[in-house]
């Protein structure tokens, strides 16, 4: 009775927006995004530093600009830029918060070579939810743990990770039929959860997979939850029930994943060891795999579907990618094989620019530091947004156009700065699953090349829901067909 009710309300969540993507009169759309509010210092700076302070705004009583971001999400972060430059300030998630917008803001972040920006922004909005992350841990705490995760991320374990892969996303792909109007979203979030079930735990998906994949949905949306309280039925109250699900079930099959060494991450996990012998305990390895599942899942669900958007909207391009990949013939191709497909390689990149997947990765000061000449204070929540960086025409040329050319050797504008193109992050905590989930993307999208032909109507645009993650609102609707 319980699943049907998750069933039922799964449905209705696919079919109808979350209420900032709600359609409004473009005049009062348009008059609620350009509204300014008085500009305020975050805090003096000490006297005689030379610092300036930062600028910015508390926006709406209350709610501030909380609900601002997730309805227009790179616009809303651009129109910040354009107001009040690469450092400001803004009243958020019942904080006030810096932004640090730009190439050379947000490498001070992620640099970091005063060590005064700690992952204690994380831990305060989702450590609940995936509580010891790799991605919550500071300093040399971290990089003990990255030391032993990464051999859980070596090429011969992502040999055998692709070789795991092929035969999930060949069957899955095939198995969805030309339809004329598909939600390609979740059929791409279906297919991720499995690649995610079988790779990372060696299983199958089916009911208790379908529940994890729900505890991860409501884990992830619980940490931009305006109402951050368990009050009943709502985003807090889902992501801690989730969180709960997803501990019993790693705790439940650790055992069997320490018995015996096999080829899923999960046993890699259980069975890694540094270069000093050390290794994970059980409460290590459960945390690790929450955050890594979830991790995985919805970067891989999100990059997928902005490739599969941008190649409906570019065909020429589609054809392109697909002629690299037919050209390869009927084996499921392997590491090096996928490698060799370049156009798609090209796509993927810009479409990583046009649609971080991760549009703001949160700090905090743990002492008074400064960005640029600006002082921020101790304690000061910080949000990096790759955002501003992936837009800026000092570094990209038509930086809004869909021209995967920009990243190909003769032109390269990636190189323009070290932070110009960083959807991965950047720094000690840059991602350590970057190779694996470019890899399933790459692998999902030359399944589908194959498989299918698709296409969406030419005055067709997504907008992308920015509630946690950016999620095309609609369900990213395709005209699918069998080749």
């Amino acid at each position: 009775m319980v699943f049907q009710l998750e069933k039922v309300n799964e449905a209705i969540r696919r079919r109808v927006p979350p209420l900032t993507s709600m359609p409004l009169p473009r005049s009062v759309d348009q008059r609620i995004f350009e509204k300014q509010w008085p500009v305020t210092e975050l805090a003096p700076p000490p006297p005689g530093s030379g610092l300036k302070p930062v600028l910015g705004d508390a926006g709406a009583p209350l709610i501030g600009h909380s609900l601002d971001f997730m309805r227009y999400g790179p616009a809303f972060a651009l129109r910040r830029f354009e107001l009040y430059g690469p450092v400001s300030w803004a009243y958020s998630l019942g904080q006030n918060m810096v932004t640090l917008g730009g190439p050379e803001a947000t490498s001070a972040a992620l640099v970091n070579k005063d060590k005064a920006f700690s992952q204690g922004g994380w831990r305060k909005l989702i450590d609940r939810f995936f509580h010891r992350g790799l991605m919550l841990l500071d300093f040399e705490e971290h990089l003990g743990h990255r030391r032993i995760m990464q051999q859980a991320f070596t090429r011969q374990r992502l040999t055998g990770y692709v070789d795991q892969m092929g035969p999930t996303l060949r069957e899955g792909v095939s198995a969805w039929g030309g339809q004329d109007k598909t939600r390609l979203y979740w059929l791409l979030k279906q297919l991720t959860l499995d690649v995610a079930t079988r790779v990372f735990m060696d299983r199958r998906s089916g009911q208790e997979a379908d529940r994890v994949n729900r505890a991860f949905v409501d884990s992830v949306r619980a940490a931009t939850a305006v109402v951050r309280y368990p009050v009943p039925g709502g985003r807090w109250a889902a992501g801690l029930a989730g969180r709960k699900l997803l501990e019993r079930y790693f705790a439940d099959n650790i055992g069997t994943a320490r018995a015996v060494e096999g080829d899923d991450l999960f046993s890699a996990l259980c069975h890694a060891r540094s270069e000093d012998g050390e290794r994970f305990g059980d409460d290590d390895v459960i945390n690790h795999m929450i955050f890594l599942m979830m991790a995985a899942h919805d970067t891989s669900t999100i990059t997928s579907s902005a490739v599969a958007y941008y190649l409906a909207k570019h065909p020429d391009w589609q054809e392109r990618a697909r002629a690299e990949s037919l050209a390869m013939g009927e084996e499921i191709p392997d590491i090096e094989a996928l490698e060799k497909l370049e156009t798609l390689d090209l796509v993927i990149k810009e479409a990583l620019r046009l649609v971080a997947p991760v549009p703001s990765m949160v700090r905090e000061t743990v002492r008074d530091t400064e960005v640029l000449g600006h002082h921020v204070p101790a304690g000061t929540m910080v949000g990096v947004s790759p955002l501003v960086n992936h837009f800026s025409p000092d570094h990209w040329t038509n930086p809004f156009d869909f021209d995967p050319e920009r990243f190909a050797e003769h032109r390269r504008e990636d190189k323009s700065h070290r932070f110009a193109w960083m959807p991965f992050g950047g720094g000690a905590h840059k991602c350590i699953g970057l190779h694996f989930g470019t890899l399933e993307v790459k692998l999902l999208l030359h399944e589908m090349l194959r498989a299918y032909t698709w296409s969406v109507p030419d005055d067709y645009e997504v907008k992308w829901d920015y509630v946690s993650l950016p999620v095309p609102v609609d369900g990213l609707p395709v005209r699918l067909r069998r080749r």
